[in-house]
């Protein structure tokens, strides 16, 4: 139980907060234009911690002009919040607001039995923006309690657009100068990544161990009550260095002594409900086939290396298949398409991305940072080939650093893109 006395005082210092944020520079990010500010669904924005999902909400409320009221449960003082507390939060937020139409719960799956709150105030026709840090809020929960009562929007870190938008540079003026300028961001972005909170982090390494320990630790611990926990952080870590890779579930319970196949199968579950990982199946027509080999990725490149004793090291390679699969994750998810890896047996060549339309395979991927090997350029190459004379595909792509050619072999048309040219179309 919390007295009123703290969450006025709680709740009045998070209005504070929230002026700060008035006053400084905000990226404008995509996904703003997805939350609609007048439907009677509530709007979800969802996504791995720091990806900016508190400010995205802000920006569009603030630029709306709406009245709204703030609460923020990643704070400290709120954590013994129970259901039962929220209509005092409810009452406190009047007070020191005034009339609003619109709220802001910030973080709410930290509260248990959030949802019977929120939807007695849907019921009452009030506008209700929320933000969260687990997928399960989203895919679970929100289905089971809202009863299809909400707008789901998933936010990743910044993209490359995005962060060139932060650091100021222009994204479409054709000019030697502008070019020279987005190819030397990109190689920052490679390194860096697109939490926004690492372009003004002195100490990105201690940062990003602190975000991964916090999600470990408060997001999926204290949510699942992990058995084997310390086994389960050194398997986080593990899966976090060897991305991107096919995992076996086998190797992996022999590996870290977990009782079942079950139990590493929950517990990577865990870790892309928590947005730490994501997830890419193997294409295939058969629905057998796609949930096996399944590989899996970081959700963004500095979680690959900016940890303590992480040991992934400057694979550039892996960085840069890393970012073209989330940048297409962004893009899939507004037109509708699902995103597989190629590889037709063991012993075929494999092509890192397939997009897909229904069953339809529209576009394929692969993705070398550096062809400048005659025989590196030669399999790069035939892998996409040998893909499209097995599926009729003839949109083929090879995404590397700073290559840019139109290649045609064998009656098949690829284009060769540098990666920063092709992030921002």
């Amino acid at each position: 139980m919390i007295d009123r006395r703290t969450i006025e005082l709680v709740l009045s210092e998070q209005i504070q907060e929230l002026e700060v944020k008035a006053s400084s520079f905000r990226c404008k990010r995509k996904e703003e234009s997805l939350v609609n500010l007048n439907s009677n669904l509530a709007q979800v924005v969802i996504g791995v911690r720091r990806s900016g999902k508190s400010t995205l909400c802000f920006n569009v409320l603030h630029n709306s002009g709406v009245k709204y009221a703030y609460v923020n449960f990643d704070d400290e003082r709120l954590v013994d919040v129970k259901a039962k507390d929220l209509n005092d939060i409810l009452e406190v937020l009047y007070k020191i607001n005034g009339n609003f139409t619109h709220l802001f719960l910030d973080e709410v799956q930290n509260v248990p039995g959030w949802h019977l709150f929120v939807n007695r105030l849907l019921r009452q026709e009030m506008k209700i923006i929320i933000t969260g840090s687990n997928a399960k809020l989203l895919s679970g929960e929100l289905a089971t309690h809202l009863t299809g009562r909400h707008n789901s929007i998933e936010l990743y870190p910044f993209s490359f657009s995005e962060y060139c938008d932060y650091k100021g540079i222009n994204t479409t003026l054709l000019t030697t100068q502008l070019e020279g300028q987005r190819r030397a961001l990109f190689d920052e972005y490679l390194k860096q990544g697109g939490f926004p909170e690492l372009l003004i982090e002195e100490n990105s390494k201690q940062y990003v161990s602190n975000l991964v320990d916090d999600i470990i630790n408060r997001d999926i611990q204290q949510r699942h009550k992990i058995r084997f926990f310390s086994a389960f952080s050194k398997l986080s870590h593990h899966l976090l260095n060897i991305t991107p890779s096919i995992i076996s579930i086998t190797e992996l319970t022999k590996l870290f002594g977990f009782g079942t196949p079950q139990t590493t199968n929950n517990y990577i579950n865990y870790l892309k409900q928590a947005y730490l990982l994501v997830g890419l199946n193997k294409y295939s027509t058969k629905s057998r086939q796609r949930i096996t080999d399944e590989k899996v990725y970081a959700i963004d490149v500095a979680l690959m290396d900016k940890r303590t004793n992480a040991f992934t090291g400057e694979n550039v390679g892996w960085r840069l298949e890393t970012i073209i699969y989330i940048e297409l994750l962004r893009r899939s998810k507004k037109e509708g398409c699902d995103i597989f890896y190629y590889k037709k047996h063991p012993r075929a060549k494999e092509v890192d991305f397939v997009v897909c339309k229904g069953n339809r395979i529209i576009q394929m991927y692969q993705v070398a940072y550096n062809i400048t090997n005659a025989k590196t350029r030669k399999r790069e190459l035939e892998s996409l080939i040998s893909a499209s004379e097995k599926t009729g595909c003839k949109q083929l792509f090879l995404i590397t650093d700073f290559e840019r050619e139109t290649v045609k072999e064998e009656n098949y048309t690829i284009q060769i893109i540098p990666a920063y040219e092709w992030l921002l179309h």
